[in-house]
C-alpha cells in the first residue's frame, strides 16, 4: 500500500479546481529518483488512492521531463484533454502531479501530453497497476490491496529457494497452457481457473517452482509477453492484479515458489507505451546504435538516466513486494551489457575503455542485484546470458554481476546434439557430451530445457530424437534422467514433460489429448518420478554447485556409449551411482569400479514398464566384490537396459 498522502504546506489547494495542486514527493525522493536510487518508485509515481482534507479521490503523478503541459482523461470526463491538467514541480524533475478529487477505483485513464516540438501524445501510465485488456490500451485507477495466506511460505522460504535446495522448475506461458477453447486465440482462462488446474497439476508433477513467462502487460500476444508496455501490471488477459496475487498464494499454500520472467533490455513501439514518452527519447538511448534491438525491432532502455534506472529496479523490486514472488528471470542479459550484440562492426562504438561493454548497463545490473538480495535475502535472482561473460552468478564485490543463478545455455546446446544424433554416430559426440563439466564450476548453473528449442522449426522434444517411436521415448526418458542427475538446478517447459508431438503455439493449448496414450502418460510419471528423485535424495542438490558434488565414474567405454558418475551428497551414505547406456544394445553383466561402498540398490530405471519401458532390463539384486583394499576399490556388476540410465544407491 502507498502511505498517506503528507500535507506539504508550501503548495497551494483550491478546492475548486478540478486538480488540486498537491505532492507526495519530498526533496529526498527527488535526488534519489534522478540519481537512479529510488527503487521504490511505485509507491510515488503513478496514480494512487488517496484521502486529502476528508476528500477521497486519486493522486496521479508522471515524468515526462519535456512536455509542456500533461492532463489526465479518460471516460470520467469524457476524454476531455483540458479538463483536468497536471501541475509541472518547480524544481526542473520533469514530474507532472495533482490530485482528483472524488476519483474512483476502476477508471480508464490516459495521459495527454504535449512534448518536445508541439507533438501531442496519449499515453499509458508507465507505474500503472492495471490495464485495459488489449486491444484497449488506457491505465485503469486501482488499488492492490490483498490479505496473504502465505505466512509459513514467506517464514520458511529460505530452505526451499536456497542454491542448496533441489530445484525443479516448470517453465510456462499462462494463456496456452490450457484455454477455454483451445481452437480459440482469444479465449483466456481466468487466475482463478488457472490456479484451481494449475496448483494441484504441479503438486502431482513435484515441480519445486514454477516459472511464469511474461505475465507484465504487454499489447501484442505474438511477442509472449517479452514486450511489456506495463511495468507494474499483471496482464489483464487473465483478470485483475489480485488475481495473480490469489494464484501465487496459493502456489505458496501449496509449497510452490514462483519465478516471473522479467524484460529490463526492450519495449516495443506501440503509441501508449514508453517509446517517446513526452516526444523525446525518454526512457530509451537517443544513439540508435545502442537505443534500437535489431533482433526484437524494439528500444532499449538508457541505463546511464537515472530515472530509468530508478524505473527498472523499482519495477523489480514491486514484483518481490506486493506479489511475494520467489524469483526473477532476467530476460536477454547478453543484449543488456554487450554493445555489440547482434551488431556488426561500424553498426556499435566501444565504450570509453575500448571494449564492448555497456558500463552503465552492468552498473544497473549489479545494482538490481544488491538492491533485490539486500531487501529479499530469501530470494534468487536468474540470468538468460548466452555468452562467456564471466562472473554472471558472482557477487559483486568479486566484480560478478551478481546473479544467484545463470541458465547453462552450452550444456543445452551440447546435450540436444548428443541426443539428436543417431546412437550409431554418438561414440564420436562423446567429448561434446561431457564437456559441461569442464566449465560448470565458473557459474551457478541452471540447465534449461526451454520455450525457445520448440518453436521456430526447432521440433518438440520427442521429434529432436532419433529412432522409432519407442526409440524416441527412451531416447527422451533418459536425456531426462541425465537432466535430473546431472548437478544444477532444473527448467523444464510445459509439454515436454508428456512429449508433446507439436511444437509449442501460443494462440492454442498444450496438447493434453496425447495424455490418453500411454507412451505420453508414462513419460509424464517418469518425469514426476524424476522431481520426486531429485527432491528426495540429497546427493543431487546439497553439492550441486560445488565441486564436492560430482564425480566421473566410468568415460572409458566410448565405442559402447556407456558412461557412468558419481553425485555426492553431504553424507558419504547418500552417494548415487547414475550409468547411461547410449545406444539400443542391452548390456548385461557390464563392471563398474567405484571406491567406498559395498552394498548398492537401483531405485530408478528409465526403462520400467511403467514408464512406457520394455521392463526386460533391470537390478533386483546387485553383486559387488572387493578388489583392492588398499583403495577400497569395488568391482559392481550391473544390467544396463538399451537407450536407457539407472540411478544406484
Amino acid at each position: 500500500m502507498v502511505p498517506p498522502l503528507k500535507y506539504e504546506e508550501e503548495h497551494f489547494i483550491d478546492s475548486t479546481k478540478p486538480v488540486w495542486n498537491y505532492s507526495l514527493f519530498t526533496d529526498e525522493d527527488i535526488r534519489n529518483y534522478q540519481q537512479g536510487t529510488n527503487y521504490r518508485m511505485y509507491q510515488l509515481l503513478g496514480s494512487h488512492e488517496a484521502t486529502v482534507l476528508g476528500i477521497t479521490g486519486y493522486y496521479f503523478a508522471v515524468w515526462a521531463p519535456n512536455a509542456t503541459y500533461v492532463a489526465v482523461t479518460g471516460n470520467f470526463n469524457n476524454w476531455n484533454n483540458e479538463a483536468h491538467p497536471l501541475f509541472v514541480r518547480k524544481d526542473s524533475s520533469g514530474i507532472w502531479e495533482g490530485f482528483i478529487p472524488h476519483m474512483h477505483k476502476g477508471e480508464v485513464y490516459k495521459y495527454h501530453i504535449h512534448g518536445y516540438k508541439g507533438v501531442q501524445l496519449d499515453k499509458g501510465d508507465p507505474y500503472a497497476n492495471f490495464w485495459e485488456r488489449r486491444p484497449q490500451t488506457a491505465s485503469i485507477t486501482w488499488n492492490l490491496d490483498y490479505v496473504w495466506k502465505d505466512e509459513e511460505w514467506m517464514a520458511n522460504r529460505h530452505a526451499s529457494n536456497s542454491i542448496d535446495a533441489p530445484w525443479s522448475v516448470y517453465e510456462m506461458h499462462l494463456a496456452s497452457w490450457m484455454r477455454p477453447d483451445k481452437n480459440d486465440e482469444e479465449s483466456y482462462n481466468t487466475y482463478a481457473t488457472i490456479r484451481e488446474k494449475l496448483v494441484p497439476y504441479l503438486q502431482e508433477m513435484a515441480f519445486t517452482h514454477v516459472e511464469f513467462m511474461p505475465v507484465m502487460e504487454h499489447p501484442y500476444d505474438g511477442s509472449w509477453g517479452y514486450q511489456g508496455a506495463g511495468y507494474f501490471a499483471p496482464t489483464s488477459r487473465f483478470g485483475d492484479p489480485q488475481g495473480l496475487m490469489e494464484l501465487i498464494d496459493a502456489l505458496h499454500q501449496a509449497g510452490i515458489g514462483v519465478i516471473l520472467d522479467w524484460v529490463p533490455s526492450h519495449f516495443p513501439y506501440d503509441a501508449h507505451g514508453l517509446h517517446m514518452f513526452d516526444g523525446t527519447h525518454t526512457y530509451e538511448y537517443a544513439d540508435m546504435r545502442k537505443g534500437f534491438h535489431p533482433d526484437w525491432n524494439s528500444y532499449i532502455f538508457n541505463y546511464k538516466r537515472g530515472e530509468v534506472k530508478s524505473f527498472l529496479i523499482s519495477s523489480a523490486r514491486f514484483w518481490f513486494e506486493l506479489f511475494h514472488i520467489d524469483g526473477i528471470r532476467v530476460d536477454a542479459v547478453s543484449s543488456v551489457i554487450k554493445l555489440n550484440y547482434s551488431r556488426t562492426e561500424g553498426e556499435w562504438e566501444p565504450n570509453e575503455f575500448g571494449g564492448n561493454g555497456n558500463i552503465e548497463a552492468i552498473h544497473f545490473i549489479r545494482d538490481l542485484n544488491e538492491t533485490i538480495y539486500r531487501d529479499f535475502p530469501d530470494v534468487q535472482t536468474i540470468a538468460e546470458e548466452a555468452t562467456d561473460w564471466p562472473g554472471v552468478s558472482r557477487p559483486t564485490y568479486t566484480d560478478g554481476l551478481g546473479f544467484g543463478m545463470k541458465w547453462m545455455m552450452g550444456w543445452m546446446h551440447d546435450t540436444l546434439d548428443y541426443f539428436k544424433a543417431d546412437p550409431l554416430f554418438r561414440k564420436g559426440l562423446q567429448d561434446k557430451f561431457t564437456f559441461s563439466m569442464m566449465y560448470y564450476y565458473d557459474e551457478n548453473f541452471m540447465l534449461p530445457l526451454s520455450h525457445d528449442e520448440v518453436v521456430h522449426g526447432k521440433s518438440p522434444m520427442l521429434y529432436k530424437m532419433p529412432g522409432d517411436e519407442w526409440q524416441k521415448f527412451a531416447n527422451l526418458r533418459t536425456l531426462y534422467t541425465y537432466m535430473f542427475t546431472h548437478p544444477g538446478a532444473k527448467l523444464l517447459f510445459m509439454g515436454n514433460e508428456f512429449g508433446a508431438t507439436d511444437e509449442w503455439n501460443h494462440k492454442s493449448e498444450l496438447q493434453w489429448p496425447l495424455l490418453q496414450f500411454d507412451a505420453h502418460r508414462q513419460l509424464k510419471d517418469c518425469v514426476r518420478d524424476l522431481n520426486n528423485l531429485l527432491r528426495n535424495q540429497p546427493a543431487l542438490y546439497e553439492n550441486q554447485f560445488n565441486a564436492q558434488g560430482f564425480e566421473w565414474i566410468d568415460l572409458n567405454h566410448r565405442d559402447e556409449c556407456v558412461i557412468a558418475y558419481r553425485r555426492k551428497g553431504k553424507l558419504p551414505e547418500n552417494d548415487l551411482l547414475i550409468v547411461l547406456n547410449l545406444t539400443p544394445n542391452v548390456r548385461h553383466d557390464w563392471k563398474l569400479y567405484a571406491k567406498g561402498k559395498k552394498v548398492w540398490k537401483e531405485i530408478f530405471n528409465s526403462n520400467d514398464r511403467k514408464y512406457w519401458g520394455s521392463g526386460d532390463v533391470f537390478n533386483l539384486e546387485i553383486s559387488v566384490k572387493l578388489v583392492d583394499k588398499n583403495q577400497d576399490l569395488y568391482e559392481i556388476n550391473v544390467h544396463l537396459p538399451a537407450l536407457g540410465a539407472i540411478v544406484l544407491r
